[in-house]
Parts: structure tokens; C-alpha cells; sequence
């Protein structure tokens, strides 16, 4: 054939065949070349092709590749060629010019496959339905998140079964703490509506100590305890090879690209709420799992019926309310409502929430947030201390939450006013004033905005008529007029009985 080398095979095939008295044509055919080459063969003309084993020009690494370069690819394969023609350029100078380089890497490639040190082998695996979940952390890069135009730093948990490629995500606000990773795991479990029998990780610190090599001692307790409640074998991969979880860290990328199209074809990144995200990203992974539906019910057939009920999910503390109505917890300080002060709380910590209870009985749910480092945060809502706070309102001037009790921007600014041109006793009792009625009424942005446009035009504000404006006038007391009936009319009564009797 034309522009192809005939080989030593196709030269004992058509001489094979030609002995057998086949002619030329046939002969040519069978061996997958041209009559003319089959001719020329049979004349002597025509020779297979035979790989050439000599140089054409000099070599312009010798006398340097084998003495110099192969002893220091035997100690550090790893080196590059351009290092090695840095290398060459730095001990020879004009010697090794640039042009170099890919004949470099065309020799230092060879040699790695002649004499180079043995790869790492990639060993499929067969997955079994319903035998295998696995459970991960992940983020998205180059991609900003915003909530209400603020930023949001968080993870993606993402859950995947091996063999339908069924998969869930769950957005994390902390890092991959026990909550987060049982959390996610609970609620994909009883989405899926059963529990693999093993439930595979990378060496997360939530699940596993990582400091035996023994798995069955490694393993936390609390961990070990949810799997034992779905009836799951806990496994992790080898610490720092992450390849061995590939199952669904290379997923990762999948959705996250299908995440990322979602995005663009929505037109921005910004969400009312993180619940709306939450959706978001549900709404993405369900298209996902809609293309494995085949897989998926028979995954389902295999998993392990879950259990009647919840494992818990949260970490349990007990704190104590302070004088000030605050608790402390992970290195940030919550208010809580005032009545609560001196309680023991029993806080339920869960990613994105603190759920506290006095016995059994639920008191407050407050949102978490999360102090990094050394810094102490502090989450303080005004409405849980304005009733003590109105009744001395000049404890507001040098209080540590003075800043964190006012709610936003707009009611820092107006402070600012009301210390710079007020008294300072009077000054108090006008934001704690403020305060109190956003509280109670339920006014708090329309109430800033009216402040602060009275502000900016300069006229007199009265704490009096702001408060008689947002307070509901005094109803009075209607007048009814009675008409009272004669007493004889009881007489007609008694007669009508005797009447009966």
C-alpha cells in the first residue's frame, strides 16, 4: 500500500500463498499489499522493511549522556530534562545550546523505559452493587460564592456509591469535622433509602486518630459508633494516597464542572440564603443521578434497610449561661434570651447550627459561625437583652457588645450621630430607645431608614415622636347603651311554669 513499509509477515504470507498456485491477485490481497509489490517481491525488487539501527548524524549528547546524566538519573529520577540541560549548559559553557532540549527529552524518556524505576500500578476495581459508599470533602476553586452579596467560604461534603454513581452534596460551612462528615453522610443515607456495607474515606481527622495502622484502633469512637448504627464496616485509604479513594475523589471534578455550566447558565453566583445554594446544588446532582437511574435501582436492591431511627450527627456540650446572657462555645460568644441566665445548657453542635435544651426541651436555635486561629468571635442579637438594657440604658455606653448590639451599618451610623451630637445620657436612651422599638414592633430596617433620613435633612429627631409614630393609639373604651328591661316581665315566667306543672 502506498506510503506503508511492507513487512517480513506479508512477504511469507504472499510466497506462502503463491506456492499454493494462487495467482498474483489473490496472493497481493491476502497479504495486504498492491500486485506491483507482489511482483516485485517475487523478482527480487521489493525487500521488507527493516528498522534502521544507525545514526545519520553525530550525536550531540555523546561523550555526556552515559558519564555525566545517567549517574544522576540513577539517584534522582525524577530530574527533568531542562535541569539536565541547565545542568550541562552551566558546567559546559556555549557547548549545549537550547535547541537541545528535545532531543534531551526524547533520550532522558527512553532511558526512563529501559533502565528507569518501576511505576505505580493502577489496579481496576470491580464494584459490587450496594457494597461500596464512599464519602469526601471538596471545594470550588476559581468559583466565589456569594450570599446577599457576601462572600461564602465553605466545602462541598459529597457522598457517591461506587457502583451506580449514585451521589449527594451537602454545603459545609466549617471544615471536615465529625458533624459535617455525619451530617452529610446521615442525610444522603436516608435520601438514598438504605446503607452500603462499607463506607470508605480518605484518612479524615473526624473519623480516624491517624496515629495507628491498625484501622480498627485508629478509629474514633463516635465514628465507630455511627457506622455500627447502619450496620456499616468503616474503611479509609492509605494516609496521603488520595488515588486510593479515587472513586469519588475524581467524581469530584464531574459535578463541580456541572456546577460551574449551572452557574453560568443562571447568571450570577449570588443566593438570597444558604438554603437557596442548597437547593442549587441539589437541583445539579439530581440531574447527575437522573443519568444513572438503570444503575441506581439496582443499587438500591443491594443496600442494607436503615435503621428505625436517626444516629446522632451533632457533638454534645454543656455550657452554663453567664450574667451577661451569653455562652461561650468554640471560641465564640452567643447570646441567648435573658430568662436563661444561670441555666445549664445542653447544646447540640451541628454544622451550621447550635440547637440547645434545657432536659429535653428545646429553648433556641442560634446559627453557628466560626472563629479561626487564636480570634474569638462573638454572634450577639440585641432582642435577647433590650428588656434589661431599656430599663438601664446608660449601660449601653461602655459595654463590651455596645458595637455587637447594634444589628447593622445603618444603626452604627446613626449611633455615631448620637454620640457626636447628643449627651451622653441622652445619647443611650435614644438608641436603646431605637432598639426597643425595632424589637418589639418589628421595624428595624424601616425604622434605620427613617432615622437616617431625618439625619441627612438636617431636622430635629424626637425619641417621643418616633415612638408615638411606630406605637398603635389608645383605643377608647365605646360607650354601649343598655336598655334595661322591666322586672315584671319575670312574673309572665312564673305563671307560664305553673301552666306546665
Amino acid at each position: 500500500m502506498p506510503g506503508k513499509h511492507i513487512t517480513q509477515k506479508q512477504v511469507d504470507i504472499y510466497m506462502q500463498t503463491r506456492k499454493e498456485g494462487v495467482t498474483q491477485i489473490i496472493a497481493s490481497a491476502k497479504a495486504g499489499i498492491s500486485e506491483r509489490t507482489g511482483r516485485n517481491i517475487e523478482h527480487g525488487k521489493r525487500k521488507p522493511y527493516c528498522m534502521r539501527n544507525w545514526r545519520t548524524r553525530p550525536d550531540p549528547l555523546s561523550g555526556v549522556f552515559e558519564t555525566e546524566l545517567v549517574p544522576l538519573l540513577k539517584v534522582s529520577p525524577d530530574l527533568s530534562p531542562l535541569t539536565l540541560l541547565e545542568f550541562l549548559q552551566e558546567r559546559y559553557p556555549n557547548e549545549y545550546p537550547d535547541y537541545l532540549l528535545r532531543t534531551l527529552q526524547r533520550r532522558v524518556k527512553k532511558w526512563k523505559c529501559l533502565y528507569g524505576p518501576e511505576k505505580e500500578v493502577m489496579f481496576r476495581q470491580i464494584h459490587e452493587p450496594g457494597r461500596l459508599g464512599l464519602s469526601d470533602f471538596t471545594q470550588l476553586k476559581n468559583v466565589i460564592i456569594t450570599i446577599q452579596g457576601k462572600e461564602l467560604t465553605h466545602l462541598l461534603y459529597h457522598f457517591r456509591l461506587a457502583y451506580s454513581h449514585w451521589s449527594y452534596m451537602k454545603v459545609i460551612l466549617g471544615g471536615e469535622s465529625f458533624t459535617a462528615l455525619t451530617e452529610g453522610l446521615q442525610e444522603a443515607l436516608w435520601r438514598l433509602g438504605g446503607s452500603p456495607y462499607v463506607h470508605r474515606t480518605d484518612s479524615l481527622s473526624a473519623a480516624f486518630k491517624n496515629l495507628s495502622t491498625n484501622e480498627e484502633e485508629d478509629i474514633t469512637k463516635k465514628y465507630k459508633d455511627f457506622c455500627v448504627h447502619y450496620n456499616m464496616k468503616a474503611s479509609r485509604n492509605n494516609v496521603g494516597e488520595a488515588h486510593e479513594n479515587g472513586s469519588v475523589e475524581s467524581p469530584h471534578g464531574h459535578l463541580k464542572r456541572r456546577i460551574f455550566q449551572a452557574l453560568l447558565l443562571r447568571g450570577n453566583n449570588d443566593f438570597n440564603s444558604i438554603e437557596e445554594y442548597q437547593k442549587f446544588i441539589e437541583k445539579v446532582v439530581s440531574q447527575h443521578n437522573n443519568r444513572n437511574a438503570k444503575s441506581i435501582n439496582i443499587d438500591k436492591e443491594h443496600l442494607q434497610l436503615l435503621p428505625i431511627y436517626k444516629a446522632t450527627d451533632y457533638t454534645e456540650l454543656c455550657v452554663r449561661v453567664s450574667s451577661s446572657s451569653t455562652i461561650d462555645v468554640r471560641k465564640v460568644t452567643y447570646t441567648v434570651p435573658s430568662r436563661l441566665q444561670g441555666e445549664m445548657l445542653r447544646v447540640h453542635l451541628y454544622d451550621n447550627q447550635l440547637r440547645c435544651y434545657i432536659g429535653s426541651d428545646l429553648v433556641i436555635t442560634l446559627p453557628r459561625i466560626y472563629a479561626t486561629g487564636t480570634t474569638r468571635l462573638r454572634l450577639v442579637n440585641y432582642k435577647h437583652v433590650i428588656e434589661s438594657l431599656m430599663r438601664k440604658p446608660q449601660a449601653f455606653f461602655y459595654s463590651r457588645l455596645r458595637d455587637d448590639l447594634l444589628p447593622n451599618e445603618s444603626y452604627k451610623e446613626i449611633w455615631r450621630y448620637a454620640a457626636n451630637n447628643m449627651p451622653c445620657k441622652i445619647a443611650c436612651k435614644f438608641i436603646v430607645g431605637l432598639l426597643y422599638l425595632a424589637a418589639k414592633k418589628d421595624c428595624e430596617e424601616e425604622l434605620a431608614e427613617e432615622v437616617l433620613k431625618a439625619i441627612a435633612a438636617g431636622t430635629n429627631i424626637s425619641l417621643k415622636a418616633i415612638q408615638n409614630k411606630y406605637s398603635p393609639s389608645k383605643d377608647e373604651i365605646p360607650v354601649v347603651e343598655v336598655n334595661q328591661h322591666q322586672l315584671n316581665s319575670y312574673n309572665q315566667l312564673l305563671v307560664m311554669e305553673e301552666c306546665h306543672v
